[in-house]
């Protein structure tokens, strides 16, 4: 069932996101020899951060492909999609929960985008693939040109050969730079992660506010997302205008909630008492990330054996929700290039690939990068009051 370009060739996918896991779905379907190099210990491993939600042209096109929208459907989470926007106090503006009715709210809805959960998701795409496709505890080092592919070398002492690879490693991809010295840049925006186990009982106000779904607040050029986790969960987000140093330089301690929570009684101090329930009930664990995005016009030349998808081929803030979605795309996108008897070789089809991939994620980097702007300044709540009218 191999074709040409891929007959007798090993491709390993460094990375076990949902984009490497769908494309090695995508290429075993095809009969192609593929391994995912993870460097999490086992499948077992908890998955952190909000819920995800694939769109039909991206994330849900893929999975269609790949054979596994029955199995989404049974695991996705109805009415974890629907929206609230509030203001810095916590006053509904915006409810989704009462201006969509459930007969209205189907796949391919104007407005519905199904929420499934990270843990739920990646077990549907490990379960999809061969036994033995990925290789747990494998946190990539190096590698080199051996032949007409690659020695790679892995943290654990392992070293494995493969004809091509294949970057699904994120925003902080070790791959990237095999294949283009081009860098992200700042946003702007810095973001604090955190998580509330059993938010029901722990955090009650916010959990009801929440209501299964989301909760988008806005004020003072700042931001608030809380996500539901089928879990009994709730994963929130602060965003707002930082110097790229910030997490260096601010000198706080974000495994220290009372640290946690004086900076932000300081820097959030007009907003409501309620927010304050995020950090008192939450895990005493708290993520900064600076957020970044790759510039625009980014170009290279394409190699014959390596390219990359997803985060590490465009990363961009979360603020238009298409991180795992653009990932997923260019899974199916690059899984049908690899087998396309059309292209004379690996090297053209790698190519093609990564032309549409960059014209298309440049699209969508502009209008996250706008997104991103808008919810940081004073027009945040009118902008999306008006996206959900």
């Amino acid at each position: 069932m191999s074709n040409k370009l891929t007959k007798g060739k090993s491709i390993a996918i460094i990375g076990g996101g949902p984009g490497g896991l769908i494309l090695a779905r995508l290429l075993q379907m095809k009969g192609v020899m593929v391994k995912v190099y993870e460097r999490d210990l086992d499948k077992n491993v908890r998955q952190q951060g909000a819920t995800l939600d694939l769109h039909n042209e991206s994330g849900l096109k893929a999975l269609q492909d790949a054979g596994l929208m029955e199995e989404f459907i049974k695991n996705y989470r109805p009415n974890a999609d629907l929206l609230r926007i509030v203001d810095r106090k916590g006053n509904i503006l915006t409810d989704q929960h009462t201006i969509l009715k459930d007969d209205t709210i189907t796949f391919g809805h104007a407005h519905f985008r199904p929420e499934i959960d990270r843990g739920p998701l990646r077990t549907i795409l490990i379960d999809s693939l061969s036994p033995e496709t990925i290789i747990w505890n494998c946190q990539f080092v190096n590698m080199e040109p051996s032949g007409d592919g690659w020695q790679i070398s892995f943290k654990n002492g392992n070293t494995v050969f493969a004809d091509i690879v294949i970057g699904a490693d994120g925003a902080n991809s070790k791959i990237r730079p095999y294949m283009t010295e081009i860098k992200p840049f700042y946003s702007g925006i810095t973001v604090i992660e955190g998580l509330i186990h059993d938010s029901a009982e722990k955090a009650p106000d916010i959990h009801a506010l929440v209501k299964e779904g989301k909760v988008f607040a806005f004020g003072n050029d700042q931001s608030i997302i809380l996500s539901s986790k089928g879990d009994g969960s709730t994963a929130f987000y602060f965003g707002f205008k930082a110097a790229e140093c910030w997490t260096k330089t601010c000198g706080l301690d974000f495994t220290d909630r009372e640290q946690l929570l004086s900076w932000f009684k300081e820097e959030y101090s007009d907003w409501g008492g309620i927010w304050d329930g995020m950090i008192t009930s939450a895990e005493n664990l708290f993520i900064p990330r600076p957020q970044y995005c790759m510039p625009f016009d980014q170009n290279w030349k394409a190699g014959a054996n390596i390219t990359m998808l997803g985060d590490a081929a465009h990363l961009m803030p979360p603020y238009a929700g298409e991180g795992v979605n653009m990932a997923m795309l260019d899974a199916l996108e690059l899984s049908q290039c690899l087998v396309n008897e059309d292209f004379d070789d690996l090297q053209t089809a790698i190519a093609f690939y990564e032309k549409q991939m960059r014209t298309r994620a440049a699209e969508v980097a502009m209008i996250t990068m706008d997104s991103t702007a808008m919810l940081h300044s004073d027009e945040a709540i009118p902008f999306m009051t008006g996206v959900l009218s």
